[in-house]
């Protein structure tokens, strides 16, 4: 038991005098201000280009793909409880080149995107299907769907809303 002890002991002081960093500069305005000179090094922190993000210098590629929607958002109003209702957003490739939808995602699990899959010519349209259950759901529901795309910026939006009526069992919905 003492040889077990003793070995975790010593097994751990080496792990600590391991861990160490006997290379340290002492804290104070000098250290501070060398590591905040390091920090803004351009070695320091490599960057990474990434096609599909536009920073603020970057211009546009004037050749990239435009999914303009007719209409962005839609309001079904009113519907009962337990109702599946749905909608077709229309959208124009008003870019010069093809456009593809990468994928569609819901902010819920109640909403259900369908989307065009082939390429898209400039000048064509295509189609996102959006259906939402309202089962399980009441009073009023904003849903998004997100749609990943070559296009610049990368991900366009659409939003369905709607109010679900009291089914009159729980009493009204505020």
């Amino acid at each position: 038991m003492k040889r077990n002890l003793f070995s975790a002991f010593l097994l751990s002081g080496a792990l600590l005098l391991g861990a160490c960093n006997n290379n340290k500069t002492e804290v104070g305005a000098e250290g501070m201000n060398a590591a905040a000179a390091n920090a803004n090094d351009a070695t320091a922190a490599p960057v990474v280009d990434n096609p599909n993000v536009a920073n603020e210098t970057e211009a546009p590629n004037p050749n990239a793909p435009v999914m303009t929607f007719a209409v962005s958002e839609h309001d079904f109003g009113d519907i009962k409880p337990g109702d599946v209702v749905k909608h077709t957003f229309e959208f124009t490739n008003t870019g010069k080149s093809p456009l593809l939808i990468e994928n569609a995602t819901a902010s819920c699990g109640c909403t259900t995107p369908n989307w065009t899959k082939e390429p898209i010519a400039p000048g064509g349209k295509g189609t996102i299907d959006v259906q939402f259950d309202s089962h399980g759901k009441s009073g009023i529901q904003n849903k998004e769907v997100a749609i990943q795309a070559n296009t610049q910026p990368s991900i366009t939006k659409v939003v369905i809303k709607t109010n679900i009526l009291s089914d009159g069992q729980n009493g009204p919905t505020r």
